[in-house]
């Protein structure tokens, strides 16, 4: 399966030491230019050990975008990073988008994009046994990597995952 990914579910899930659940889920993961450059300045060096291993290895990628008019557009409306993953994720038709910022997430549906973030691929990561609980994930998530959720929303994940 491949995935595109914006910088927030690397940067929050190696933060955790939980960046092998992409690996896992997805065969291959490219990241735009913007995003490797937003994760080379990763503020936590092990966090920042893990980004480089994962793309050394191989299943995260960076790729260039191609699409100038689409980028063009969304630049006007996201971040570099949100911009360039989408426009990424629809030049490469990928699987899935990996975004966690709100707006980002409006725009990559509306593009026609499956979309998902960390918390879904915590809840994946439950449902295949990569994990055995979510929420001392999410709380991880709190502490190491300053990530909100709002409360109903992480109440609306741990319930999907019989965590109430």
């Amino acid at each position: 399966m491949l995935a595109v990914c914006n910088t927030s579910p690397i940067s929050n899930l190696a933060s955790i030491g939980r960046l092998g659940l992409l690996q896992v889920q997805f065969e291959t993961i490219l990241i735009p230019k913007a995003v490797a450059d937003e994760l080379a300045a990763h503020p936590d060096p092990a966090a920042r050990a893990l980004i480089q291993a994962a793309l050394g290895a191989g299943w995260i990628r960076i790729r260039v975008v191609k699409d100038a008019p689409i980028l063009s557009m969304l630049y006007a409306q996201l971040h570099a990073g949100e911009a360039e993953a989408i426009a990424l994720a629809l030049e490469s038709h990928a699987d899935q988008v990996l975004i966690d910022e709100k707006e980002g997430r409006r725009i990559a549906s509306q593009s026609g994009l499956s979309v998902t973030g960390v918390l879904g691929i915590l809840l994946a990561a439950k449902q295949i046994g990569q994990i055995e609980e979510i929420r001392p994930e999410l709380a991880k998530l709190r502490s190491f990597a300053g990530f909100f959720v709002a409360p109903a929303l992480a109440a609306k994940v741990l319930a999907a995952a019989s965590e109430e």
